[in-house]
């Protein structure tokens, strides 16, 4: 964006990097301000930290967000630990283990996505706000609101009952907006001390305002970039158009045959080890409430629906692979025309995967592809990124049916069971190195703007998921 001297360059807190020229959207004015409690002010205190993992300018703010946290769990009476890694640190805090006990672990990230585009904010990203009934801020669903809310219920009721009925232990990582590279080295190394029955998360969603949600699968993911080069440098397109290829147009031509017109991956063997639906899922999926094709549209605002053919779209979203564009650029971008061809083009590729596709083997197959599909007249380069495999349980096991006792108090409301269509990498490791399940207790909404700009979180959930969290570890204690 240009500078304009004539417009004043707010400023806002923590750091949040704001262009010049920037002036907040105005704010609804149905703004209500209601008391603020002391878990509410202890959840603002947590957003105000602009701990965006991805961004080394913030690698001091996602720091101070460590010990703020380490601060708050000591002061409940928690034996915490701050443990460094090679970029942001893990934060670990547990209470008096008792013999017996059932060994519960709860795992969440106080790392936030970047803001971008800021200027579609209503209000600082940073100053959270509550506005009809929502906390609006970036990291107010994913994932501070709902690990909060954990700590929360834990401390009233270690204020209520003087202890805990399991053997707890909180890990709190910040570096999951950017795969969780540190993570599995970090509990290979402290795997007899995390040793646990069950692990719980609340990263995820709900179906609807409402209706309690658990989550029994997350789809894997992997990741790329594939960059075209043609000339050393950018040409003329006048006195070199038609001579030399144009990497932009290669990128479009490379990108348009991923897929087969009616929205199928072309890529060869995507869909070989993908394990089909169940019937009972396709029947019990057909009568969850909020994802009808009307519901996504709504929340999604698309003209219409589109994907592989013979199946939902819900099914689609939470049990089929998909190859997506999550960026594409080259050449010249800014107002009116500047005709060249550009030297260089690049697109930003991942691919979300289903059981039981393995990343690394979807990688391979990704690269080979872009390269015998490279059109002539460029050269291309494919860097991997990062990557995580999909998970999978029973919702029926004793602790599913504990979880849904525990969301059925919380919500007073008959809980539904789906799979997630986003990626949480660390839960099948989490289950490959401890050898524990993982309950996906979901509290956020489908439009909660998660990754986007006016992320928000309902006040509501925010204190059902204090109520949840003591259900949840006193089922489990049974």
């Amino acid at each position: 964006m240009e500078a304009k001297t004539s417009d004043p360059e707010p400023k806002f807190s923590h750091g949040a990097l704001v262009p010049r020229g920037f002036a907040l959207r105005k704010a609804s004015p149905n703004v209500n301000h209601p008391s603020v409690t002391p878990e509410l002010d202890d959840l603002f205190s947590f957003l105000r930290f602009s701990s965006i993992s991805t961004d080394s300018r913030h690698a001091g703010d996602v720091r101070a967000c460590a010990e703020w946290l380490t601060a708050k769990l000591t002061s409940m009476g928690l034996a915490t630990e701050l443990h460094e890694t090679p970029k942001h640190p893990v934060v670990i805090a547990r209470n008096v283990h008792v013999e017996g006990r059932r060994n519960v672990l709860i795992y969440g990230h106080y790392d936030v996505q970047p803001v971008d585009p800021l200027e579609l904010w209503t209000s600082d990203p940073f100053k959270p706000e509550i506005r009809d009934g929502r906390i609006w801020a970036r990291g107010s669903a994913d994932n501070k609101g709902q690990m909060l809310a954990h700590v929360l219920g834990v401390e009233k009721t270690l204020r209520e009952n003087q202890g805990l009925p399991v053997n707890l232990i909180f890990l709190f990582e910040g570096e999951e907006e950017i795969g969780s590279p540190n993570l599995a080295s970090f509990l290979v190394h402290h795997r007899d001390e995390l040793r646990c029955d069950v692990i719980a998360i609340s990263d995820t969603g709900m179906v609807a305002p409402g209706v309690p949600t658990l989550g029994y699968g997350l789809r894997g993911l992997a990741c790329c970039e594939a960059i075209l080069r043609g000339p050393k440098g950018d040409l003329h397109s006048g006195l070199f158009g038609g001579a030399v290829a144009n990497p932009a147009t290669a990128i479009a031509r490379l990108v348009a045959s991923m897929h087969e017109l009616n929205g199928r991956v072309a890529i060869d063997g995507f869909y070989d080890d993908v394990r089909p639906l169940e019937n009972w899922e396709r029947k019990m999926w057909s009568r969850v409430p909020g994802v009808e094709d009307a519901d996504l549209l709504k929340v999604t605002g698309s003209p219409g629906l589109f994907g592989e053919p013979g199946y939902t779209a819900t099914e689609r979203v939470w049990a089929r692979p998909t190859a997506e564009v999550n960026g594409i650029g080259g050449g010249y971008q800014g107002e009116g025309s500047k005709t060249v061809i550009p030297a260089e083009a690049f697109v930003k590729l991942s691919f979300r995967l289903v059981p039981d596709q393995n990343p690394r083997q979807i990688m391979n197959r990704v690269t080979d592809f872009l390269q015998r599909h490279c059109p002539p007249g460029v050269e291309i380069e494919v860097r991997p990124g990062h990557d995580g495999k999909p998970y999978i349980t029973d919702p029926n096991s004793k602790y599913g049916l504990a979880a849904q006792t525990a969301l059925r108090t919380a919500f007073d409301a008959e809980p539904v069971l789906i799979r997630e269509g986003g990626s949480i990498p660390i839960v099948q490791t989490f289950r490959e190195i401890l050898g524990a399940d993982t309950l996906l207790l979901g509290l956020a909404l489908p439009d909660a703007q998660i990754h986007a700009p006016n992320e928000n979180f309902p006040v509501e959930n925010f204190e059902a998921g204090i109520r949840l969290n003591q259900a949840l570890l006193g089922e489990l204690a049974r």
